[in-house]
């Protein structure tokens, strides 16, 4: 292997340390910081990861507020839980815990929080904010990702860099976030033709499609950086990326492993989110 891995692990540690001394330090002056998460529904997927995110809160010293409502909540009541969470002014930050029950629909609970509160960064104003190219949450894979790439000290100004996926979670505030770096920005996605050619171009390629090992490592140009956002579990029961890693990792300058990548910066991000939400907002 020829590219230097980027450890997702090690670097969310170093976000997290740095949250967790501001965070002291609001509290001495009287502030407790406070997220509040809620979960519909049993979804097991969903459960580990409201879990990780609260074990996380804890160790920051963010307070955790955890609402776990049923599968057969009504539209109405996830709707009061939700405007209650605006006025509690112990709670600096809400999270709604996706995917909701196919009879939720998430964009428009997404939208019934706050943007003061919008940790997540999914609320149209936060997105719009971020197209306009001012203060915003922003999403917190794509502000993780960004993050991964100050580390290693990659320059996105006059690059181009292909991004491999546009859901509004990950592929839109990802280029958004790019194109504020003055990177060249290409979105492909299951539309595109010529998809290898305009990724063996790229210096940057952000691979967030949910598709195992889509991108192979002969369509990766000599030198470039690949961020492997994707994780898929196989047949085997592996887990594994939206990149093939092993012949990428042949081409590649730096590459992000999966697990072990991407992944860890998600839960740091949003305790810096949440940070930022109870300091001043945007």
């Amino acid at each position: 292997m020829n590219a230097k891995l980027i450890d997702g692990k090690a670097i969310a540690e170093k976000v997290k340390n740095e949250v967790a001394l501001e965070v002291q330090q609001l509290e001495a002056k009287g502030i407790q910081v406070g997220l509040a998460v809620i979960l519909v529904g049993s979804n097991a997927a969903s459960q580990i990861y409201v879990c990780n995110k609260i074990a996380a809160c804890k160790k920051a010293g963010i307070q955790s507020f955890h609402h776990e409502l049923s599968e057969s909540t009504s539209s109405e009541e996830l709707l009061l839980w939700i405007e209650n969470l605006n006025r509690d002014e112990r709670v600096h930050g809400i999270l709604l815990q996706l995917p909701l029950p196919k009879h939720l629909n998430a964009d428009y609970f997404l939208e019934a929080i706050h943007p003061k509160k919008d940790v997540d960064g999914l609320h149209a104003l936060s997105l719009g904010r971020l197209a306009q190219g001012k203060e915003t949450f922003v999403s917190c894979t794509p502000a993780g990702v960004m993050r991964l790439l100050q580390e290693i000290h990659f320059d996105c100004s006059g690059k181009k860099a292909v991004v491999v996926g546009r859901s509004n979670i990950v592929g839109k505030p990802m280029a958004l976030l790019l194109l504020q770096q003055s990177a060249t920005v290409t979105v492909v996605h299951s539309k595109t033709k010529n998809i290898e050619e305009e990724i063996r171009s790229a210096d940057l390629v952000v691979a967030a499609v949910g598709v195992p090992k889509m991108v192979k490592g002969d369509w990766i140009k000599a030198g470039a950086v690949v961020i492997d956002v994707g994780i898929n579990r196989m047949e085997n029961g592996k887990l594994c990326g939206d990149v093939d890693f092993d012949s990428a990792a042949q081409k590649a300058s730096y590459i992000t492993p999966v697990p072990g990548g991407v992944g860890p910066m998600t839960i740091a991000m949003l305790l810096k989110n949440t940070l930022q939400a109870a300091k001043t907002g945007f």
